[in-house]
């Protein structure tokens, strides 16, 4: 049996001898076996759950298997029922399946046939809760794909929005960070008829410049070093849906004649592959950068005019203030924070507020509202808008707020401004204050990673 991670299988079969040589056989590393002999004791063994696989005979001395079968189903819908029985007949057969048997032996049987149909069986399962991890994914990315401000500020986006979901033409969105550029991608697909296919995004910019070449394109084993299993490329694994090359702007000259080439005639060769593959995938690209100005330098001309045939440009929260409400009562809702109290003047504050970080950062200040005033039901996020961490706000923000007296003077003042690592310090410092010096919550907040933040904690001393 090839060794996989440990699954159970449960043998009900009134003979015991048959069960103990069952057992010797198939129990390994990756397969735990229980016996029971009568339907019974079998209908309570599977009550407590975790089985995977049941060998069931058909004639029990306390009840028909076929009817033990649904009670066991009624446990668990996923685990694969195999009849064994001494009595095969066709009508024997049917019965079982229409009861809910995955399959049917008969005995005798050999060997290499029981391993086989536990084989089977057990890669039906796995492939049964990879599909079910797709659909919950697909189902959530479709929930998240809410265009809040579709009859505000996005009104005269929304138009082609639409438009763009009815084609498979190719989509450039631009926009500053954190206006939402992957929530329009996600909208554009699941308002399309790809909406059941694949869904797949690539940042550009997050990615080594050696190595984006072969996740975009795949590759074969032995192209390079390294390469010790051939891998499919960005392409192929979105075949029939819709892929988002996320910060286009960012990626590298050499291929981007490639990716023209695969819009072009939509076809892709894997590195250290002759073989030419035809992909079928439906290209939206997103990007911070103005790439007009990036024209003949750093981004192909001929690249951009095929990558925009249809060009959606994101307004900046500030220039759609009247969405602000919406957006809070939309991640409010999605944060368990309806009961909280959000006073008028706070939305007043929050309107006037000029969102450098746009609707990421607006996020970011509810999530950490609602955590840091857990205890209290009144939401007070104008108090966190005065962070150090956002000196782009100018001069229709707030100021900065200070953190140690004395540590954070204008230059006006005559004193001297301490450095931006003692800022650091001294805000983390702050935040692991007001929430108890909890790592993780405070990671959280200030939206970092708890690595990050424990590698910071122990560099500026703060243990």
């Amino acid at each position: 049996m090839e060794n996989k991670p440990e699954r159970k299988i449960l043998i009900i079969d009134d003979d015991k001898t048959f069960c103990q040589s069952l057992k010797e056989y198939l129990e390994t590393g990756s397969l735990s076996v229980t016996v029971a002999n009568t339907g019974a004791e079998g209908l309570a063994a599977a009550s407590r759950g975790g089985i995977d696989i049941v060998l069931l005979d058909q004639k029990l001395p306390d009840v028909e298997g076929d009817s033990l079968c649904t009670s066991i189903l009624n446990y668990n819908e996923q685990t694969k029922i195999i009849f064994i029985t001494a009595h095969a007949s066709y009508e024997g057969a049917v019965k079982a399946i229409k009861s809910g048997a995955f399959n049917y032996l008969t005995k005798p049987f050999e060997l290499a046939e029981l391993d086989h149909a536990i084989e089977h069986a057990l890669r039906t399962t796995e492939l049964e809760n990879v599909e079910q991890i797709h659909r919950y994914q697909s189902a959530k990315e479709s929930e998240e794909a809410v265009l809040i401000g579709e009859k505000g500020g996005l009104a005269s986006i929304s138009n082609l929005i639409q438009s763009a979901a009815s084609t498979m033409a190719p989509v450039l969105i631009t926009g500053e960070t954190g206006t939402g550029k992957n929530v329009i991608a996600k909208a554009i697909h699941y308002r399309s008829p790809l909406r059941r296919a694949p869904f797949i995004s690539i940042n550009c910019a997050a990615l080594p410049e050696n190595l984006i070449e072969a996740e975009l394109f795949g590759y074969q084993k032995g192209a390079f070093t390294g390469a010790v299993s051939a891998k499919k490329s960005i392409f192929e694994m979105a075949e029939g849906g819709t892929l988002l090359l996320d910060e286009i702007g960012e990626m590298p000259l050499h291929l981007q004649s490639k990716l023209l080439g695969v819009l072009e005639d939509h076809k892709i060769r894997r590195l250290g592959s002759e073989l030419i593959r035809t992909v079928n995938v439906r290209i939206i690209a997103a990007t911070g950068k103005d790439l007009e100005k990036c024209l003949g330098e750093s981004f192909r001309k001929d690249l951009y005019f095929r990558l925009s045939v249809i060009r959606i440009h994101l307004p900046q929260l500030r220039e759609r203030k009247e969405d602000i409400p919406a957006l809070f009562d939309y991640f409010l809702s999605k944060m368990g924070g309806r009961e909280l109290v959000f006073p008028e003047p706070e939305l007043k504050k929050c309107i006037e507020y000029p969102w450098p970080g746009n609707i990421r950062e607006l996020k970011n200040i509810i999530e950490r509202s609602v955590i840091l005033q857990k205890d209290s039901r009144v939401l007070r996020p104008s108090e966190l808008l005065q962070c150090p961490h956002e000196p782009e706000a100018g001069p229709a923000g707030p100021r900065p707020a200070t953190l140690e007296s004395g540590q954070m003077a204008s230059p006006a003042s005559g004193e001297t401004l301490v450095s931006l690592a003692e800022v650091e310090r001294n805000y983390i410092r702050h935040a692991l204050s007001k929430l108890s010096d909890n790592l993780t919550r405070t990671a959280k907040t200030l939206g970092i990673s708890l690595s990050t933040l424990k590698r910071k904690v122990k560099e500026y001393g703060l243990k």
